[in-house]
Formats: structure tokens, sequence, C-alpha cells
């Protein structure tokens, strides 16, 4: 077991040091080519920071681990709404988008009540099954979300002409490199995918050692792992002032959960789903349309330090009733 933390240490080493390469050349691609960088969270954070979900839940459903497969999903969009959203407002208050408030938050949250109708519906053996069909339907919706996410990055190259060339000017001498950029991203996304590989596995062993269940590790100590990526990555965003892409990153990691990885890993294999996550998948949703009404109820357009709070005391809360009940 000692080795197993050790490896724990090493793996969080690498989810630091990754989130800040990452952040850091996606927030330079974004001045670079003036994309907004609520777009760059949407897309090339938020995938990256999505991949240790992709390879638990694709790898548990070809295995026959359904639990794990939908578990690791459910909890780690949980985690990313209530504990990180809430974290990151607690350390800088984060102000919406008018884009974020009218189309990313409803389209996550279409997209989680989505999942839920496909995990309870159908008849005989079909019933609690997400289906192949089913899993390319959440395929079609992500090409969709993606297909939005170019058409914001071409409004982004148009917006705020009139002030780009004094921007130009003033940022000219401290530009770096493209090459730089992308290496840095591609370094940040291979030290959050080897780092949360390490925190996974070895957490995962852990478990097992203590004769832990497998629907209790896939909400917990799975979700939570697959999970650092986005925690590190949308912290390190926050404390830079790059707020939009902390929020970018969770929403779209939310949206990339359900539609990515979930049509993914149904659409190579059925995805046997129990009832049991039924309480789970409600709490998202309701998590999701609180987060929605943030923007309209008290400080106009931000989630403030107080609503951070809330979100952060809701996860542990949910967090102690999964594992004392």
């Amino acid at each position: 077991m000692l080795l197993n933390i050790i490896m724990i240490i090493i793996g969080f080493v690498l989810l630091i040091k990754g989130a800040d390469f990452l952040v850091d050349g996606a927030s330079e691609i974004a001045k670079r080519f003036h994309i907004p960088e609520i777009v760059i969270g949407l897309t090339i954070v938020a995938i990256g920071t999505s991949m240790p979900e992709l390879v638990v839940s694709v790898t548990s459903a070809l295995e026959g681990h359904s639990d794990l497969a939908i578990g690791n999903v459910v909890g780690s969009n949980i985690a990313n709404m209530f504990l990180i959203l809430g974290v990151c407002s607690i350390i800088r208050p984060l102000v919406f988008k008018k884009e974020t408030r009218l189309f990313e938050i409803p389209f996550t949250i279409l997209a989680t009540i989505l999942l839920f109708f496909l995990c309870i519906n159908g008849t005989g053996e079909q019933i609690n099954i997400i289906t192949r069909e089913e899993g390319i339907i959440l395929l079609v919706f992500c090409i969709l979300f993606i297909i939005y996410n170019l058409i914001m990055a071409k409004k982004g190259e148009e917006f705020d002409k009139e002030d780009r060339i004094l921007e130009i000017r003033t940022e000219e001498n401290k530009k770096v490199p493209l090459w730089e950029s992308l290496f840095g991203i591609i370094i940040g996304i291979v030290g959050l995918k080897l780092g949360g590989d390490l925190v996974v596995n070895n957490s995962v062993e852990i478990a097992k050692i203590l004769g832990i269940s497998e629907k209790l590790i896939s909400l917990t100590i799975v979700a939570f792992s697959t999970s650092l990526p986005e925690l590190i990555t949308s912290i390190a965003a926050t404390r830079k002032g790059e707020t939009d892409m902390a929020i970018g990153n969770i929403l779209g990691s939310q949206l990339f959960n359900i539609l990515l990885i979930i049509g993914v890993s149904a659409a190579l294999t059925p995805i046997n789903y129990s009832k049991s996550y039924d309480s789970n998948i409600i709490l998202l949703i309701v998590g999701s349309i609180i987060l929605g009404l943030f923007p309209f109820v008290g400080k106009k357009n931000e989630m403030t330090r107080g609503n951070g709070i809330v979100f952060v005391l809701t996860y542990i809360v949910y967090l102690v009733s999964i594992v004392c009940w």
C-alpha cells in the first residue's frame, strides 16, 4: 500500500504541472488567434482534462464494469459542478458571459436530462440499458456542440477589431512562439493523463484492499480522481484571472463526459444502468438548474463566493451520504 501512496503523490505532481502547461499554452493560443477564452476552455482544455474519464469509462464498459462506466461520469460531473465550480468561485467570483448564460448552461442541463432519459427508458430486455443507437445519439449532440464552438471561435476572430491593433502593439514584444504554446498544451495533456492514471489506478488498488464496493469506488475515489485534472486546471486558471477558461473547462468537461464519453462507451458496447444511480443524476440535474439561476438571482451574471460555499458544502454532504448509506 505504501507504493500505491507514493504513486498517488507522483500523480498529483504530474497533474499540477500538467495543468500549468495546459492553461498557459491554451491562453497564449487564445490571445494569438483572438479566440474567446471560454471557447478554448470548452474545447481544448475540456477535452484534455476529460482524458482520464474517457479512458476509465471506455475501459470499464468494454470489460463489463457498467457501474464504473456510469458512476465515473456521474460522480465526476457532480464533483465538477459542486466541488470545482464552488472552489473556483470562492477563490474569485465567476462572471458568466451572455453565451454561457443563454446557451452553454442550458445545453448542459439538456444533456444531463437526456442522459437520465436514455438510462431509464426502454422496455423488456432493453430497459435500463444505454444502447448503441442511444450512444450514437449522444455523439450527434457532441458534434453539434463542437460545431457551436467553431462558430464561437469564428465570432471571436471578428470580435473587437477596433482594439486589435492596440492589443497587438502592446503584446508583440512578449508574444510566445506558436510551437511553444502547442508544445505546452501537448505536455500539459500528457502530464494530466499520466498523473490521472497514476492517481486512479492506485486509488482503486487501495480501495480494493480496504474492501470498498465498485459503485462506491466509482462515485467517490474514481470520480474524484478523474476530476483532478479539471480541479487543478480550473484552480490554476482562476488564480491567474482566466475565469472564462475555468468556467469553460468545467462546462465543457460536463458535456464531453456525457456526450462523448458515455456516447463512445455505449456505441462500443451497450451499458447496463443501475437504478441506484437515479438520485445522483437527479442531484446533478438540480445542481445544473441552480447554476443556471445564479446569473439571474442575487448579484447579476455572477457566481459569488457565497454560492461557491453552498456548492462545496453540498458536495461534502453528498460524499458523506453515499459513504454512510
